[in-house]
């Protein structure tokens, strides 16, 4: 597997575990939402995560929590321009995502210095994606989600979820490789189509991914599947959160996605310790 990736000039070392830190700029997100929509909010929040040790800033204008209404591309622009521009100002060093499935959003944020393009869709829900990343050739992150937004949570069904979400990756890798991709991570889109079992199944199998020779991120940070499990509300839920962080460590997962940095990167160290002794 590639232990780094080049982000449009500058190399990620992925030989150590590293950490997203997730910036929502929606109002309608599913834990955070309209906490970091004004300037001062959101300049304070990434600097926050970057001092607790994110490498990654994963910027966010849409919500795609169960049922969100979709923004066009024009929309989403709109939303997440100006903090764009403003945050690679403050924090020019700072390796910036954007996650969206707009193809003509993610080229924007390219050119405006972000340096990673992670889709939910997989490609799926803008088919000039894959052509476009290609033509950026920025870090991709393929994640597998069944159906929208609007449509995943309606019973989703798999003949087995965990091989059905390897062949996803199997053949998204190939067509990707195909383009000239140099750098593709894989993400199974926790609570993105799935039953609670189905995600619990997953993260059991975690390890099966592997086979893909491609960094894994995994997304858990506050779902459902966490505190409908311990009845608790997604504010209480780090926690578990960090419970189940650890486990995909253990699992292989490269990357965590998360809206409390300072609990992943601890979660992160403790692991590394305990691989070196």
């Amino acid at each position: 597997m590639k232990k780094s990736l080049n982000c449009s000039g500058r190399i990620l070392d992925l030989s150590t575990k590293t950490v997203m830190g997730i910036l929502n700029l929606s109002p309608d997100s599913f834990y955070d939402g309209g906490k970091h929509i004004s300037g001062k909010q959101y300049i304070e929040h990434a600097g926050k995560m970057i001092a607790e040790g994110a490498a990654i800033i994963d910027i966010g204008g849409q919500s795609t929590r169960p049922g969100a209404e979709l923004l066009s591309d024009e929309e989403e622009w709109s939303r997440v321009q100006k903090p764009l521009s403003e945050l690679k100002k403050e924090f020019p060093q700072t390796i910036f995502s954007i996650d969206t499935f707009h193809s003509s959003v993610a080229a924007r944020a390219v050119k405006a210095g972000v340096s990673i393009i992670n889709d939910i869709s997989g490609g799926n829900m803008d088919k000039e994606m894959f052509s476009t990343v290609a033509e950026l050739k920025v870090p991709y992150i393929v994640m597998h989600m069944q159906g929208t937004p609007q449509t995943m949570q309606i019973n989703p069904v798999y003949d087995d979820v965990v091989m059905d979400v390897l062949n996803f990756f199997n053949l998204k890798i190939d067509e990707l490789k195909d383009l000239g991709l140099p750098d593709i991570i894989i993400d199974p889109g926790f609570g993105f189509g799935k039953t609670l079992d189905q995600n619990y199944l997953l993260l059991k199998h975690l390890s099966i991914f592997k086979f893909c020779k491609v960094p894994i991120i995994v997304g858990l940070s506050r779902k459902s599947m966490i505190s409908n499990v311990i009845s608790e509300t997604k504010s209480n839920s780090l926690n578990g959160t960090t419970v189940l962080n650890t486990i995909a460590l253990m699992k292989g997962a490269d990357i965590l996605r998360v809206h409390d940095v300072k609990e992943a990167v601890e979660a992160v160290n403790l692991i590394a310790k305990m691989q070196t002794v």
